[in-house]
């Protein structure tokens, strides 16, 4: 790949905003990051350059969903029976075209990367395809040519549930997501191998799903790979472990050896201080999706109470009611102003910092400007209607994605002038969408 140089007005480098800055990037690295530069003969970026966004929690094929789930009310336990009809009609060619347009749709919103939570495997009545991993590998597909990183998170799922009665058995859509027991869904696993542009790692959907007697063999399936798990989304989730194990879901993980810093747990909603306390302990990130949450009527997760334990942070945006990383981390903020009536919980800094999390994927090389890092760089303009007049330390304040310009993933360029390189992401959308609602 041949050198080339750009050139920001402001960009957010790891000792804070600087101002008209230089990136030299070859093969696909920044080489120099150079702030007090001239232009030159640079390519111009405008407004305020951030590091790649990563998306840490992403289910691609609820973009389906977007829009269509809010007529009835109902909960999160209602929602999902709608989002199960949706499992129900996916097969690897459509989970690629949607999973391609829902990529694309990220790429626009600057992420660089995605945590795919990838639970939906086999065909419909469970049995598993010729390739046993053919959607997973549609995934990567997906990715690759919206251009951008996967990590994709395999996900064990065994139960259809938990009560105080112990776990049911699979049922309905939820037989295509089994692959009988731990050790059918690490053989499984050992198939996917990764690439260029996708790491693999492994995920335990939940306690609901994963019986305590499986915790032992996801720890071993998942050595040296990034390691996610649903925590406490629910109420319900923790009454039913309090029940039937003795145990809140964070103790029963820490219990069976899952907590650590390879571990990330997505939501961490209704936790206990103690769950707190020993998430920050074994320094365990805690992803939370805010625009999901509260879409779905979660719940407002302990953000600042997990970061001041010593929990990292990072951002999803999950079921991709908003596909939208400035407003995942800006709502960190918003939702401790409403939960505690001050302002000011987090700063900018640590709000981009959750953004650009990527040790959790697996990319420990990226989410930084600074040379030697992987050359991914979001510009975000200044002076759209909901930019203008920001000063630019403030852009996580002001932004969203539709103020996104130009992106670059590992040097290349994927998104100029606001318009990705497969062209019309609105029309992919619709078309990977709408046949899957005409069938319902």
């Amino acid at each position: 790949m041949s050198a080339t140089r750009w050139h920001a007005p402001y960009a957010w480098l790891p000792g804070g905003l600087a101002r008209d800055v230089a990136f030299e990037i070859e093969d696909g690295r920044f080489t120099a990051v150079s702030p007090g530069s001239e232009a030159g003969a640079a390519r111009r970026l405008p407004g305020v350059v951030l590091p790649g966004l990563a998306n840490a929690h992403s289910h691609a094929f609820h973009r389906a969903l977007r829009g269509r789930t809010h007529d009835r009310g109902g909960d999160f336990w209602s929602w999902r029976e709608r989002m199960y009809g949706v499992a129900r009609r996916l097969d690897p060619d459509s989970c690629l075209a949607l999973a391609r347009a829902a990529y694309a749709e990220m790429a626009l919103a600057g992420i660089t990367c995605v945590g795919e939570f990838h639970y939906l495997h086999h065909g419909p009545d469970g049995t598993p395809y010729d390739d046993p991993n053919a959607m997973g590998e549609a995934l990567r597909q997906a990715a690759a040519e919206a251009g951008i990183r996967l990590t994709l998170l395999d996900t064990i799922y065994l139960a259809g549930g938990l009560t105080a009665e112990g776990h049911a058995p699979l049922d309905g859509p939820q037989r295509r997501y089994g692959d009988g027991d731990v050790a059918g869904w690490a053989d499984r696993v050992a198939g996917l191998k990764p690439s260029a542009g996708m790491r693999v790692g492994v995920a335990a959907h939940s306690v609901r799903a994963v019986p305590r007697e499986a915790l032992a063999g996801v720890v071993e399936t998942a050595a040296g790979r990034p390691l996610h798990i649903h925590l406490s989304e629910q109420p319900a989730e923790n009454a039913a472990c309090e029940v039937f194990y003795g145990l809140s879901p964070t103790r029963l993980l820490e219990a069976e050896g899952l907590l650590g810093p390879s571990t990330t747990a997505v939501h961490a909603t209704h936790l206990t201080e103690a769950d707190i306390a020993t998430l920050g302990r074994t320094r365990t990130t805690a992803c939370l999706c805010p625009t999901t949450e509260r879409d779905l009527a979660d719940g407002l997760g302990p953000a600042r109470a997990l970061r001041d334990a010593g929990a990292p942070l990072s951002l999803g945006s999950d079921q991709h009611a908003v596909i939208d990383l400035l407003e995942e981390a800006r709502a960190l903020e918003t939702h401790e102003r409403l939960r505690t009536l001050r302002r000011g919980r987090f700063t900018p800094e640590e709000l981009l910092g959750a953004a650009t999390a990527h040790d959790g994927l697996g990319w420990p090389d990226a989410g930084r400007l600074e040379p030697g890092a992987r050359a991914d760089l979001v510009a975000v303009r200044l002076d759209t209607p909901r930019t203008a007049g920001a000063a630019p330390d403030q852009i996580m304040f002001a932004a969203t994605a539709a103020d996104v310009d130009t992106v670059v993933v590992d040097g290349r360029v994927v998104v100029s002038e606001g318009r990705h390189v497969l062209g019309d992401v609105a029309a992919l959308l619709t078309a990977a969408i709408e046949p899957l609602w005409e069938t319902a």
